[in-house]
């Protein structure tokens, strides 16, 4: 089945500063931190953190589902 782009979704994280380094983590995925030596690399490396995490379990969700799946779309 075709991959769609998935709809953009809006996560949260908390951002602080520690000494000279900014540090993160997305509050809905565990295991999702990073650092920056700015405020702005921070959200940069969280987003390409969150982003490849979540490739990584659609397809790991495609790879268990093995053979024909259908998608439902779940709004919370």
């Amino acid at each position: 089945m075709p991959r769609r782009p998935a709809a953009a979704r809006n996560f949260k994280a908390i951002v602080k500063k520690d000494g000279r380094w900014w540090i993160g983590w997305v509050e809905e995925m565990p295991g999702i931190n990073s650092q920056g030596r700015t405020r702005r690399e921070l959200v940069s490396n969280l987003r390409s953190a969150l982003a490849e995490a979540l490739e990584i379990n659609r397809a790991n969700a495609v790879a268990a589902a093995e053979g024909s799946y259908e998608e439902q779309a779940l709004i919370v």
